[in-house]
């Protein structure tokens, strides 16, 4: 079956700038063109689509946010139901890069409050995503900036800002990390209560004139009384800067194989020309021809995994019970959001990928698109049933590929399965019982699809 080249682009367009896409959404976008919806992925509505009023009557412990699960059942139940993928997406993105975890806090209401940043932010300017990460209590606590004392400075902040958050190893030396520190001593919290009896109290930012180092210093080659305020100015300036930035946003949302030059260069060039403006950086991104030829050269994270397949085959559309538990399934394949490993993030790429986590992927994955009564299931099981009366064991096969994704698969992967779907013969469709035959071949087909290797690549 020939699958349009249109319909190929928009798919992957959407695998990497939200969580996929079903095919009536693919046929609207294709319709629209793809330069107008990388716009209209690129600028998110104010109505997102998500009524959190009602999910949070639904969902008490949403509301309540007093440990880390209800915050990754509220983020997963966006990342379903969002109209605005590309906003999601990109949160996703900052918090891996600025990877802060639920384990030090202890508190799910500041988690929660940090993703509403990157949400609130996640397409604006670099120098303001910097400015407010600074100001972020749940980053405060997590990088012991609220220990950072004029004359006692601690550095941890001050460095993996230059190292994680900025510019990388190499640009920087452990003088400016100093000299970082000082300029962000009093930036601080207003109070740090213990969890228990208050549970998630609300945490705020507080900058402490008095505590803040206020003598003159040298950054990057630069003097003055520095503030934080001023480190940031001076960063996001930075050459390395504008390739750190390209490099993080192009391993994200292209390719898990390192960036060649031309294509940091053009996402460099871009950061620096539109003052540091990612909304900028990501329209170039999206509409090159770097991005549009690198398909299938990303592993999926396991939250795309959970969120991707939920979208497909239209679970949760609105609220009902077991969000809570199916938010672990991308903790039990290797990515609790919310509670990174390290300051670093996550390994990703590959690594997503052992044999543990491999069997988790399949089983959720297989489980959701064999269950019939998922309404997205059931849609590509009519529309398949509405092309023809019968159908052969490849056309059968190739259709399952064509409106799961599209997706590619080797040729040794495409006779495998033709290879399974031959032992039922050619299915007949005239009759109620075929019909209802053919449901079932196409869900077992499915979950056999969602089983190869290249069903875990976006």
């Amino acid at each position: 079956m020939a699958v349009s080249q249109d319909i190929a682009l928009m798919a992957h367009l959407m695998r990497r700038a939200g969580f996929g896409a079903r095919r009536e959404e693919l046929e609207k976008y294709v319709a629209q063109g793809y330069e107008a919806t990388v716009e209209w992925l690129l600028n998110p509505q104010d109505d997102d689509g998500v009524e959190e009023d009602i999910v949070d009557r639904y969902y008490i412990d949403i509301d309540d946010r007093r440990n880390s699960d209800p915050t990754n059942a509220w983020w997963l139940y966006r990342m379903i139901n969002t109209t605005n993928p590309l906003e999601e997406k990109m949160s996703l993105f900052w918090h891996g890069l600025f990877a802060t975890a639920y384990e030090k806090l202890q508190n799910g209401r500041a988690m929660a409050s940090q993703i509403d940043l990157f949400h609130q932010h996640c397409l604006g300017n670099f120098r303001t995503m910097l400015l407010k990460l600074s100001r972020d209590p749940a980053m405060i606590i997590w990088l012991d900036n609220d220990t950072n004392h004029k004359g006692t400075p601690n550095e941890n902040y001050g460095r993996e800002l230059l190292e994680l958050f900025s510019m990388g190893v190499g640009n920087y030396t452990e003088d400016d990390v100093k000299e970082c520190a000082r300029a962000f001593s009093g930036w601080t919290i207003a109070n740090f209560n213990a969890r228990y009896p208050w549970g998630p109290y609300p945490i705020d930012f507080e900058y402490r004139p008095d505590d803040h180092d206020d003598d003159e210093k040298t950054f990057l080659g630069e003097q003055g009384r520095f503030n934080g305020e001023d480190i940031i100015d001076i960063i996001v300036r930075q050459p390395a800067t504008g390739r750190f930035v390209a490099e993080k946003l192009y391993n994200f949302f292209v390719s898990d194989d390192p960036a060649p030059a031309d294509a940091i260069e053009t996402l460099s060039s871009a950061y620096f020309e539109s003052n540091y403006d990612i909304r900028s950086v990501m329209r170039v991104l999206l509409n090159s021809h770097f991005f549009k030829n690198a398909v299938y050269a990303k592993v999926k994270s396991p939250a795309e995994v959970v969120a991707s397949v939920l979208r497909l085959v239209g679970d949760f559309q609105e609220p009902k019970p077991g969000l809570l538990e199916t938010t672990y399934e991308a903790k039990y394949m290797g990515q609790e959001l919310l509670n990174p490993p390290t300051v670093e993030g996550w390994h990703t790429g590959r690594e997503w990928i052992d044999s543990g986590s491999l069997v988790g992927r399949v089983n959720f994955s297989a489980d959701q698109v064999g269950d019939l009564s998922q309404p997205g299931v059931r849609d590509i099981v009519d529309r398949l049933g509405a092309q023809k009366t019968s159908m052969t064991p490849e056309e059968l096969v190739d259709g399952c590929l064509d409106l799961i994704g599209p997706l590619v698969v080797e040729e040794k992967t495409r006779t495998s399965l033709v290879g399974k779907a031959s032992t039922a013969g050619v299915l007949s469709l005239d009759t109620e019982v075929g019909k209802q035959e053919f449901a079932q071949r196409v869900a077992e087909m499915l979950q056999l699809i969602v089983a190869t290797r290249e069903f875990q690549f976006a």
